[in-house]
């Protein structure tokens, strides 16, 4: 990170906090450039710059325009001959002169209006600036009012995060298309326009059921209002039915599964969701192992989609069990998998046999069994075959 400096310009021993962030044009020529290799593109800045501090290779790194926000001062003395001063403005200004680059925006400002104030002013800059933000952080300048006011088990109580509202935009959304989950519910997906959103392209966002979609009055080739949930998950906020024009036409749930092509069925007293009838679906399977696969469940690295559906296609595997029988002869022979690659999953598959009981029950996936369900009943039957052979008396002693 160019901007780091090597040494600094007085002989202290202190340790600096900050943050390291892409700034927006460097993202932007790095996904160019990577788009004419056909190599695939990096998700948002937040993420490249992420991915670019995990390199192995300290050169990569160093190619990549990385900066930095220095906004703390950990430890040590920022003078040889004096203490360090008793403000956070005042720490930070000793950083600037020791060269460590700092925010320019910040302000020392009194009372609540003050603070609105700004964090508004800093909101209208937001769209201006060389790097993305998705808030304000506000602190208590005392170094001595901080101690008196303390700190919880998991943050301070002198410093706040405000959120700016998501960013909102306009565009026209081309087709509803509808994906099958691992437990067979259909999920209708807004096909869009292309349109930049809190620092990346966004092209898809879930549409969640039809409920949702009557709710909203939503039809395909409306102008629709998009925004990104928590500034990661797309979502349509709302139709803009002044600028139709006659030729939108109105979405309507799939009588017929689109992966398996079996009946589906709606139960208006189970929720929203639309289901596929077929136990046996190729994408209700799919879905099940990448889930069985996942962080969370058997933590199996490297077991991704797309590997998923190639052991499926290769007839590898017909379940999750499937997974216990591979070799590392099978998995290599499969495209874009060489020797060494196939060896590491194999030892991944072989190392989530130690994740334990509660992990086994959330891998299962069985509806309404999520993490904290899967701990309480492994902690009541303590093996797999006594859950089994539980009784719905056994069950319903668990609390919750």
């Amino acid at each position: 990170v160019q901007s780091i400096p090597l040494r600094l310009n007085e002989p202290l021993s202190l340790t600096v906090r900050g943050e390291v962030y892409m700034p927006r044009a460097v993202f932007e020529e790095l996904n160019a450039k990577r788009e004419e290799r056909g190599e695939a593109l990096m998700a948002n800045p937040r993420n490249a710059a992420a991915g670019s501090l995990r390199q192995l290779d300290s050169k990569i790194a160093a190619e990549r325009g990385l900066d930095i926000f220095v906004f703390n001062l950990q430890d040590g003395n920022l003078y040889t001959d004096r203490e360090n001063p008793m403000s956070h403005t005042e720490i930070l200004d000793r950083i600037a002169e020791l060269e460590f680059p700092v925010l320019r925006d910040r302000a020392r400002v009194k009372g609540a209006s003050a603070v609105i104030d700004h964090i508004t002013k800093l909101g209208e800059l937001r769209d201006g600036l060389a790097y993305d933000t998705d808030g304000v952080v506000i602190k208590l300048d005392g170094i001595e009012q901080r101690t008196v006011v303390g700190e919880g088990t998991n943050s301070p109580k002198w410093a706040v995060a405000y959120k700016f509202p998501p960013e909102k935009k306009q565009t026209k959304l081309v087709d509803i298309t509808v994906a099958v989950g691992r437990t067979g519910v259909l999920t209708p997906n807004a096909v869009l326009e292309p349109v930049r959103l809190a620092g990346t392209s966004v092209s898809r966002a879930t549409l969640h059921n039809i409920e949702f979609i009557r709710e909203k009055e939503i039809m395909i080739g409306d102008t629709v209002t998009v925004q990104k949930a928590g500034d990661i998950i797309p979502e349509v906020v709302c139709a803009h039915k002044e600028k139709r024009d006659g030729s939108e036409r109105e979405f309507n749930m799939p009588e017929f599964c689109p992966s398996c092509g079996e009946p589906v069925f709606y139960n208006a007293d189970e929720g929203t969701a639309t289901r596929c009838t077929n136990s046996a679906c190729p994408a209700q399977l799919s879905r099940s192992i990448e889930h069985f696969a996942s962080k969370d469940a058997m933590s199996i690295d490297g077991l991704g989609p797309q590997i998923v559906e190639a052991l499926l296609q290769n007839k590898l595997i017909t379940d999750a069990a499937d997974l216990y029988s591979l070799t590392v002869a099978d998995v290599a022979g499969m495209e874009r998998m060489g020797e060494k690659s196939a060896e590491n999953f194999i030892n991944a598959v072989e190392a989530s046999k130690e994740m334990g009981l509660a992990r086994i029950i959330f891998a299962l996936g069985i509806r309404h069994i999520g993490e904290v369900a899967s701990s309480e009943l492994a902690n009541k039957f303590g093996s797999i075959d006594a859950l089994f052979t539980a009784t719905l008396d056994d069950i319903k002693e668990i609390g919750d």
